[in-house]
């Protein structure tokens, strides 16, 4: 892969650390991203540095287009457009909806669908004036069937997937490309909920019987914007070990 600059949001942790870390591995320069998490997200820059990848870590709520438009100036000082755009910022709420109130599901659509809009809306217009460019968005199997106690967060999901078919049909004829991983259960911070007996009920479930790992998500996520994936586009990916 040549030398690109590439965004991943939600990058301080979990799967988007993952990400922008196997990015920086192939040469790329790469932008991190976290919302709140400050010293985790200055931690990785250090870690990343270390490596001695390219990296510009910037504070921003993806959430809030008037941040992601001042994250995208400061990109665009340091390292020029984006070229590979992987949105990867995301919350869950487990709760029966009846028992959420609407600042809490609005939350959830804010940052798992809203940043996903926001920072695409920043990244398209270079990347058609370049006629060259791939947007990855990291969603969940949840997004294709629906899940109990977690109606907002798949709905997000949901409007993920359907945004990425959309858009790939959209930006195919200036040569971009748009596609979207559905996870599984994935061994990050996000599944520390469960217990211990909990855990070993939903390796159950999966057909691999453990739960993935956030460096599988990356591996994956670096292959789709190579060019041996240059025919696909507007495909949901799911990587759930087996599970649906």
């Amino acid at each position: 892969m040549q030398p690109k600059t590439v965004l991943v949001t939600g990058s301080s942790r979990g799967i988007g650390k993952a990400i922008a870390t196997a990015f920086g591995k192939t040469g790329c320069r790469v932008v991190l991203n976290a919302s709140r998490s400050k010293e985790q997200l200055l931690q990785t820059e250090q870690e990343l540095n270390a490596m001695g990848i390219h990296t510009l870590a910037i504070l921003a709520d993806v959430s809030d287009y008037n941040a992601c438009q001042t994250m995208f100036s400061k990109i665009q000082e340091t390292f020029g457009d984006v070229d590979i755009l992987i949105n990867n910022a995301g919350i869950s709420q487990i709760s029966l909806f009846s028992d959420l109130q609407p600042a809490q599901w609005q939350r959830v659509l804010d940052v798992n669908l809203g940043s996903v809009l926001n920072c695409t809306h920043l990244a398209v217009p270079a990347m058609v004036h370049r006629k060259a460019g791939v947007i990855l968005n990291i969603s969940s199997m949840w997004g294709s069937v629906g899940a109990s106690c977690e109606a907002v967060y798949a709905a997000s999901k949901g409007g993920i997937h359907a945004f990425t078919r959309s858009m790939a049909k959209e930006l195919g004829p200036s040569g971009i490309r748009v596609n979207a991983i559905a996870c599984g259960v994935i061994d990050t911070e996000m599944n520390q909920c469960f217990d211990k007996e909990e855990r070993a009920a939903l390796a159950d479930e999966i057909a691999l019987m453990r739960f993935g790992k956030p460096e599988e998500v990356a591996s994956l996520a670096v292959s789709l914007a190579g060019e041996g994936a240059s025919f696909l586009t507007g495909q949901i990916i799911t990587l759930d070990g087996g599970m649906l």
